[in-house]
């Protein structure tokens, strides 16, 4: 299909809107125009129908995991599986201890010939040469966000080859971060040295469910870890954006600081709306931070609801269930999650009363764009964006089969659950990438989003 065509008899949602009837005018992969529905086009531009469908800008996944997949192709599958989703946007991160110059290098001649949608890059840093290069990462290759693990201490980062680090390090980091401006820090919040010795208690008693998992890092080890990243960030004037935020206490500090100082983000993940730690499937459901009590679950619909969280993300681990099934303390963290992030926020979600449209737009679109400066490119329908489209339909039930969605993993959370509300079509800036389920876009149409700083 050529770049330009006419969007017709689509209900568009936006941050703003709940849906409002709204006709498309694409040309060279971008939005020309809003029409009035039915409006005639003089270009003959052909039609294509959204008849009965919810039209939401492209979503946007600003947390998954390059490199725990197979090293390349993990650039088709795992794109493959954000287009099933209706996601035209990944923002993956990568976990090294080498300067990124040649990191960045390899993985963009894997990826550029692979993606199946747009995709971008936060790097984690982790030694001082990283900091010493932050300037160089944001100018020349257009990564704008950076991640730090506050529970990377002693040897906790070694799986991952990454070093030790502690407070200076953090705070060095931070204040290297607010002198170039618009920089997000990515903070991982935990207190390892609480985890060390709550996990050594358990293990020795023999306890190995997901309760005990949990009990090992408990809301406080998050919630305090928060507390101590809002204040670096307060003082050093930084941006910090907490991921996969878990808890009530931790989501109650982050509103309190607030009202201090404004540059905090939150972000939670599908798993903490679905799952808590009475969950019947032991090992397959480890993740970092676990699953919670039926408590904070409850907080995280509420922070939705409220505006206090702003993104929703996946943390997608495209790891085989085969490094699941070990003991709890050997099985590896995280899980796919990417594809069912808009059926988990519309079946539990918008079908059940709890969220409106326009909030499920505003986490998985605008949010994403503005914090992680994809905007205006990203992440709205204005005229001038980029046409990346997620057609959606509300009444669409489909069971979960992970076999079905085209991650280089072979399960997921939530297979065998049945969910309304689906992705039908994915576009990105102008290409149908996915239709009815099937991949009928081609390898290497997506291309890489290097970001620039806002001014201050």
């Amino acid at each position: 299909m050529s770049h330009d065509f006419v969007l017709r008899g689509g209900t568009v949602v936006d941050a703003q809107n709940e849906g409002r009837p709204l006709d498309l005018l694409i040309q060279d992969g971008r939005i020309a125009a809003h029409l009035a529905p039915g409006t005639p086009v003089g270009s003959g531009a052909p039609e294509m129908s959204a008849h009965g469908l919810h039209v939401f800008a492209g979503l946007i996944d600003a947390h998954i995991h390059f490199g725990f997949g197979e090293k390349i192709t993990e650039y088709e599958t795992e794109t493959v599986y954000a287009a099933q989703g209706g996601f035209t946007t990944v923002l993956g991160y990568f976990l090294n201890n080498e300067g990124y110059t040649d990191v960045y290098r390899r993985e963009q001649e894997y990826a550029r010939t692979r993606a199946h949608v747009d995709y971008g890059f936060h790097f984690s840093v982790a030694n001082e040469m990283h900091v010493r290069e932050l300037a160089e990462y944001v100018e020349k290759y257009g990564v704008t966000s950076f991640k730090y693990f506050m529970n990377f201490k002693g040897e906790e980062g070694r799986y991952l080859g990454l070093d030790g680090t502690d407070d200076g390090y953090f705070y060095d980091l931070l204040a290297q971060a607010a002198k170039l401006g618009d920089v997000k820090v990515v903070c991982h919040t935990e207190n390892i040295e609480i985890v060390n010795r709550l996990r050594k208690r358990l293990q020795a008693e023999g306890r190995d469910t997901l309760k005990d998992w949990s009990a090992c890092k408990p809301a406080f080890t998050e919630a305090e870890s928060c507390v101590r990243a809002m204040m670096f960030a307060e003082h050093l004037n930084a941006r910090i954006y907490i991921p996969h935020l878990s808890t009530r206490m931790a989501l109650d500090e982050v509103r309190r600081w607030r009202q201090r100082y404004e540059h905090v983000y939150v972000e939670t993940c599908p798993h903490y709306l679905t799952h808590d730690e009475n969950a019947d499937i032991g090992p397959l459901g480890k993740a970092n931070p676990p699953f919670r009590s039926d408590d904070d679950v409850q907080a995280m619909w509420e922070g939705l609801r409220d505006g206090s969280i702003d993104v929703v993300a996946s943390d997608h681990v495209p790891r085989k269930k085969s490094t699941k099934e070990r003991p709890m303390w050997l099985a590896s963290q995280g899980f796919p999650g990417t594809a069912t992030i808009l059926p988990v926020l519309l079946s539990e979600g918008y079908h059940k009363g709890r969220l409106g449209l326009s909030r499920i737009a505003d986490l998985l679109t605008r949010r994403p764009a503005q914090i992680f400066n994809l905007d205006p490119d990203k992440g709205s329908l204005q005229v001038g964006a980029h046409a990346d489209l997620t057609l959606v339909d509300l009444d669409k039930v489909r069971t979960v089969n992970a076999q079905e969605l085209g991650s280089y993993s072979d399960y997921s959370l939530y297979d065998g659950w049945s969910l309304k509300g689906w992705p039908v079509r994915t576009i990105v800036r102008g290409e149908t990438v996915m239709q009815d389920g099937k991949i009928v876009g081609k390898p290497g149409h997506g291309k890489y989003l290097s970001r620039e700083l806002k001014s201050n």
